[in-house]
């Protein structure tokens, strides 16, 4: 068999990428039916393809440049508020104990299920298995935050608004998606695998992914809900409903790039054609960016999708303390009792959300800066 033209490849980058990093671009490069890829500057090493990497393809499909969190992604959304209504701690720790019990990190009650959406029908599904997943730990989770890097942040604007800002997924429903589907995949080398579109296995996958990625939507805006119901509690405001954005950042899709139509996975990217709305999000203890898409050819018109780690979570347990997590997140309201597992997420652990910005001046323009004021991980 001869070997494969290269696909082409376009970075944008904060620094030279680590010797690992660089070797995984490479095997997608050769990968194939991969004909392009680009690097976002917020790229990081992760199983098999890395993060901040988007990559096209003209039939294949590899779930591992999606990953299992399908659909996972970003929500932005006024409130009818100042965040100076947050300055008093006993405010901001009634608004954190709400939130605590208004949003479960991992699942609800059967009782207290959100609200099922028309558009996720479990039949839909293409296996029985994945259907009963669905109308069992899919309804429990179904406005859950999950863990890890997921959070919840009201920020203050340049005018002092305040801003809701949520990054979750997919939840447990994507993940087994992308189990069920991996188990029918094909080895290419290189541990990588795929799934032919022209094939019902892999039109199967598309299906279920875009499945996915409309639950992730329903289980943001599920949680978007259940803070707007707090704020109104603790602050007496509601949510201004006509400035929300919300994108995702690990999916497949087909775009039309190169006067081709291409199947485009974006593994922790953001899409960005000219003029769409994004979020950049900083870590826990930095700001964050409202962004705006320039098409950028190139970048397969994408965008980072945030800053990206900088150490692993075994390394930041193991570096950074505390009180050095303390320092790092002065000026905003946490659930301090949190810190032990906090560590992992320290604004230590993560790249300068700034330095991605400025990195990638060809992909997105700025539209707004926002401060955090208030970060609920979970419990």
């Amino acid at each position: 068999m001869s070997e494969k033209e290269l696909a082409t490849l376009h970075t944008w980058l904060i620094e030279p990428m680590e010797t690992q990093v660089a070797a995984v671009v490479e095997r997608l490069r050769r990968a194939p039916d991969v004909k392009h890829v680009a690097i976002m500057p917020d790229v990081h090493l992760a199983k098999e393809v890395t993060v901040g990497t988007v990559m096209a393809t003209e039939r294949l499909l590899y779930p591992q440049a999606v990953g299992g969190d399908i659909g996972c992604g970003m929500l932005a959304v006024a409130l009818n508020a100042r965040a100076e209504e947050l300055e008093d701690a006993a405010v901001a720790g009634r608004f954190l104990n709400a939130l605590g019990r208004a949003v479960p990190t991992m699942r609800r009650h059967r009782n207290a299920a959100a609200r099922w959406p028309e558009i996720l029908e479990p039949g839909q599904l293409s296996h029985s298995s994945l259907a009963t997943a669905a109308r069992d730990e899919g309804k429990l989770q179904l406005g859950t935050l999950g863990g890890g890097n997921h959070f919840i942040e009201l920020q203050a604007d340049g005018d002092d608004r305040l801003w809701l800002m949520i990054h979750s997924g997919s939840r447990s429903m994507g993940q087994a998606i992308w189990s069920h589907h991996m188990a029918k995949t094909e080895p290419v080398g290189s541990g990588l695998r795929v799934l032919d579109y022209e094939k019902p296995e892999g039109q199967a996958y598309a299906a279920d992914m875009q499945w996915a990625r409309r639950y992730a939507n329903a289980n943001r805006r599920a949680m978007a809900l259940s803070v707007e119901a707090v704020a109104q509690e603790v602050i007496g405001c509601g949510v201004d409903w006509t400035t929300l954005v919300s994108v995702d950042h690990n999916y497949a899709q087909r775009e039309s790039h190169y006067g081709q139509e291409l199947w485009v996975h974006r593994k922790g990217a953001m899409p960005a054609a000219l003029g769409a709305a994004g979020v950049l999000p900083g870590s826990m203890g930095t700001g964050s960016f409202h962004v705006e898409g320039l098409g950028c050819a190139q970048s397969l018109q994408s965008s980072a999708h945030g800053a990206g780690r900088r150490l692993s979570r075994e390394q930041a347990r193991k570096t950074v303390s505390h009180h050095a997590l303390q320092r790092q997140m002065e000026g905003v309201w946490y659930d301090y009792r949190a810190a032990g597992h906090l560590r992992e997420e320290a604004p230590a652990a993560y790249k300068d959300v700034r330095a991605v910005l400025r990195a990638q001046g060809e992909l997105v323009k700025l539209r707004r800066v926002l401060k955090p004021v208030i970060n609920y991980k979970g419990h």
